[in-house]
C-alpha cells in the first residue's frame, strides 16, 4: 500500500512539475545571418503562446472556442522574413521607443529640440524606421508554479532613431494557468527621454485568417477619446457620447463603422486613441472586451496605461500570413494599451517623460474565456 502511495505521489509530482512548460527552437536566421529562436510557452490547460526574440514578437496565440477546440487567434507570418518585410503591419511586435504618432518627428526636452524619422508622412510611428520591433532580444525563461515566462532584453543606444538617452528595456510575457496573458514592460534610461511600449498584434477571435473582423462585439471603458486631424495626430479630447465611438456597451465593430463621420473618413475606420476611465493613475483596471459569436471566445483587457489604440485593420491589403492565409482588408483588430500619440508635443496629456532615477513600469493582461 505505501509503495502504491509512493507511487501516486511521484505521478502527481512528475504531473505538476510539467503542467505547465516552455520549450525554445531554432526559427531561422535575420537578414544579418544572426540567429533566433521561437519561444513555446503552454500552461497546464493547453492555451500556447509562441513568442520570437526577434522584435518581441508574440507569433501564435492558441486558446479554446466554446467547443474546446484551440485555434490560433492572432495574425502574422511562419518565419523570420516575414516579419522582416517593409510589408510587416508591426503584426506581434512590441513597438517603441514611442507606440504610435508623435507629430512632425520632433519634440523639446529642456529647450533642446529632438529630431526623429519622419516614417509616417511628416510623422514618426512606432519607434522610427528601425524600432524595437526589429531588434534581436536576449531571452530567458522562467517556470513558476502557476505560470511560465519569457524574459525579453535589449539595449537602445543614446541617439537611436533620434532618441535621447540609453535605454535598457525588459519586456515580459507571463502566461498563467488561468488562460491569461500578462505583458509587463520595464525600462530605464540615463537621458530625459520619451517612452511608450505597446504590443501590436491584431486579434481575430474566429480565428487568424478566418475572414473580417466587423462581427465581434466590442466594449471599451472610456468616456472620451481623442479626435484626429488628417494624419492621425490628436487634435484634443472629446466625449464618446453621441458619436460611432461610444463603446461603453457592447456593439458590433461592423455596426457604424461606415457611418457619415469625419473622423471614421480620417482613419479609414476606427484607428483612434480611446481615455480609459481610471479611479486612479496607474491602477490595474478594465479596459475592454471583445467577444466573438461563430467560436464564443471572449478576450478581456486589463492595463495600468491610461489609453487605448482601437485600431481594425483599416490597411491590410492581401498579406500572406500563416498557414496559407492571405489578411485582407478588416481581419484583424488590435487593442494597444498605451499613453497617448503625440503625447511628448502635448502638455495635456499623462506625460511620458522619463528621467534618470525613474523606471518605467507599465503592464497589461489579456484575459481569455469562451461561453
Amino acid at each position: 500500500m505505501k509503495k502504491i502511495a509512493s507511487s501516486i505521489a511521484l505521478l502527481c509530482a512528475a504531473f505538476c512539475a510539467t503542467a505547465q512548460s516552455v520549450q525554445e527552437a531554432d526559427w531561422g536566421f535575420t537578414k544579418f545571418n544572426e540567429p533566433v529562436k521561437l519561444f513555446t510557452l503552454k500552461n497546464s490547460r493547453g492555451m500556447t503562446a509562441k513568442i520570437s526574440n526577434y522584435g518581441a514578437v508574440l507569433v501564435q496565440l492558441n486558446v479554446p472556442d466554446r467547443n474546446g477546440k484551440f485555434g490560433d487567434v492572432i495574425l502574422g507570418y511562419p518565419n523570420v522574413k516575414g516579419y522582416e518585410s517593409p510589408d510587416n503591419p508591426y503584426f506581434g511586435a512590441v513597438v517603441g521607443r514611442y507606440g504610435n504618432r508623435i507629430a512632425g518627428a520632433k519634440f523639446e526636452i529642456d529647450g533642446v529640440e529632438y529630431k526623429l524619422p519622419k516614417n509616417d508622412g511628416e510623422n514618426c510611428l512606432h519607434g522610427g524606421a528601425v524600432g524595437f520591433n526589429k531588434k534581436l532580444w536576449n531571452a530567458k525563461t522562467e517556470v513558476g508554479k502557476d505560470s511560465v515566462s519569457l524574459i525579453l532584453t535589449c539595449k537602445s543606444a543614446d541617439g537611436e532613431q533620434g532618441f535621447p538617452g540609453n535605454l535598457d528595456v525588459c519586456v515580459t510575457y507571463t502566461l498563467t494557468n488561468k488562460n491569461e496573458l500578462i505583458i509587463n514592460y520595464k525600462a530605464k534610461t540615463d537621458k530625459p527621454t520619451h517612452c511608450n511600449l505597446t504590443n501590436h498584434s491584431y486579434f481575430n477571435l474566429a480565428g487568424e485568417g478566418r475572414g473580417n473582423i466587423l462581427r465581434h462585439e466590442v466594449t471599451i471603458n472610456a468616456d472620451k477619446y481623442t479626435p484626429v486631424d488628417s494624419s492621425l495626430i490628436p487634435t484634443g479630447i472629446e466625449e464618446v457620447k453621441g458619436t460611432p465611438f461610444d463603446f461603453r456597451r457592447p456593439k458590433e465593430i461592423g455596426s457604424r463603422i461606415e457611418s457619415d463621420n469625419k473622423q471614421l473618413r480620417y482613419g479609414g475606420g476606427y484607428d483612434h486613441n480611446f481615455v480609459l476611465n481610471k479611479k486612479s493613475p496607474n491602477e490595474m483596471s478594465f479596459a475592454a472586451r471583445v467577444y466573438e459569436p461563430t467560436s464564443g471566445r471572449e478576450m478581456t483587457v486589463y492595463t495600468t496605461e491610461p489609453g487605448l489604440q482601437f485600431y481594425v485593420g483599416n490597411f491590410l491589403d492581401a498579406l500572406k500570413g500563416k498557414n496559407g492565409h492571405v489578411y485582407r482588408y478588416r481581419y484583424g483588430m488590435c487593442m494597444e494599451t498605451q499613453h497617448f500619440p503625440n503625447s511628448p508635443n502635448e502638455e495635456d496629456f499623462p506625460s511620458t517623460l522619463l528621467k534618470p532615477g525613474q523606471e518605467y513600469n507599465t503592464t497589461t493582461k489579456f484575459v481569455f474565456k469562451h461561453d
